[in-house]
């Protein structure tokens, strides 16, 4: 139904196309872009849709369940629901898949280290990684379990790094290898630090591949993707969330708002959702820098997390370049422009487990935006799920927040979310 009229009415939006990625994702050296095709429609799906007629005689779209957002998140969320069974369309504002935070991120597999015992964040970034490994060998998606160094650059820092030991053990993670001076030398020859935590857990991903394993298994379990389709508005109706989406009203039973940093401005467009439970959108803006030339690391490499994030750390990509990144900027809208003279703020940070950093080796990268409920000097705030025991409204999930370790939590975020629908 809905899926057959978004046919009629843009049929170019249906047609096969080649995934587009921001021009940023040229940061995988050595990689390209995903080649593949999508179909969005075909006949099967349509017939398995149907039409309502209004009493005032307008037509009205009607489908069970309603995804907003077309990133890890939102993706697999629809291959939750669509693999029990569930009629699902998956609508997205954008002309690609993932065009924000899934895309413009440091494509980590955490092992949830940070993150306070017995917070969402904790327990789904635990349960959700090796659910994502095991994921990415029954996919084929590229990735590396290729370790991390979470490092204390000198002795005051110490009980820092014991402490985030400590909480890591609480959370679960329980093969963390302690590195002294001497031990960290012989792994990292370029780094120079006092001590540091080996996590063998943390590894990397090829966050693009992952997004389109998520969307072909929804789409084999019949759900529908419809891009260039932003929502305007809704309301809660007696038989329904009613949405007007690309010019169109659609009645959904069941809709998950995984719009990301989007995701407290669409609940506040849909009347009917109460207000008080919708929280205030804050945007921390991080850039990356890349690292020009050939690196000598062979871990990602970590500072102690600093207040907002994880600090300006190093990663690599599957093709072995090196970024650092993300900072931490405040602003007040969604913005993704890297200014080169950030570049400066970086060399300080850096060089204070890596000296050897040359002049002139980075250059800028890509900017991405931290999803945040929580604002500046207040303490970090968890994954933020609210079903209809949260909010009121039958067949609503909001999902706020989720920023890292998002992507590592996806799989068991998909599962614990669609479960508080019916709870």
């Amino acid at each position: 139904m809905a899926a057959a009229c978004w046919a009629r009415r843009f049929p170019r939006r249906w047609k096969k196309s080649k995934p587009r990625w921001p021009a940023e994702s040229s940061r995988h050296a050595g990689s390209k872009p995903p080649t593949g095709g999508f179909f969005h429609m075909d006949a099967a799906r349509a017939r398995a849709h149907h039409l309502t007629t209004e009493p005032r005689g307008a037509m009205m779209e009607q489908v069970e369940c309603l995804v907003i957002g077309a990133g890890v998140i939102g993706l697999a969320m629809a291959r939750q629901l669509a693999m029990a069974g569930r009629e699902v369309v998956i609508v997205e504002a954008e002309s690609a898949i993932g065009q924000h935070a899934s895309s413009r991120n440091s494509e980590v597999i955490h092992a949830g280290l940070y993150y306070p015992p017995g917070s969402l964040k904790a327990r789904l970034c635990v349960a959700g990684r090796q659910r994502l490994y095991d994921y990415c060998l029954q996919r084929a998606i590229a990735h590396r379990r290729c370790g991390k160094l979470i490092v204390a650059a000198n002795e005051a820092e110490l009980p820092r790094l014991q402490a985030l030991q400590q909480r890591a053990a609480a959370n679960g993670v329980d093969d963390l290898c302690w590195l002294d001076a001497e031990q960290l030398r012989a792994l990292e020859p370029a780094v120079y630090a006092r001590a540091a935590l080996l996590s063998p857990s943390t590894g990397i991903i090829d966050s693009h591949g992952l997004m389109l394993a998520l969307l072909a298994d929804a789409e084999a379990h019949g759900a529908t993707l419809a891009l260039n389709s932003p929502l305007s508005g809704g309301r809660v109706g007696d038989a329904g969330l009613e949405l007007d989406i690309a010019g169109l009203r659609l009645r959904a039973r069941c809709v998950v708002n995984a719009a990301g940093a989007s995701a407290p401005r669409v609940a506040a467009s849909i009347a009917g959702v109460p207000r008080e439970t919708i929280p205030t959108p804050y945007y921390a803006r991080g850039v990356y820098f890349a690292l020009q030339g050939r690196s000598p690391f062979q871990h990602l490499i970590y500072p102690l997390p600093e207040a907002g994030g994880l600090g300006t750390h190093l990663t690599l990509d599957l093709a072995g370049q090196a970024r650092f990144g993300p900072d931490l900027e405040w602003v007040d809208a969604i913005d993704y422009r890297v200014d080169p003279a950030r570049a400066e703020r970086f060399h300080a940070g850096i060089r204070r487990w890596w000296p050897a950093l040359p002049e002139q080796a980075l250059a800028p990268a890509y900017a991405g935006i931290r999803p945040k409920i929580a604002g500046p000097g207040a303490p970090d705030a968890d994954f933020l799920i609210q079903g209809p025991a949260q909010h009121g409204v039958p067949g609503l999930l909001q999902l706020y927040g989720i920023e890292s370790p998002g992507l590592t939590a996806s799989l068991a975020l998909a599962e614990y979310a669609a479960a508080t629908l019916t709870a």
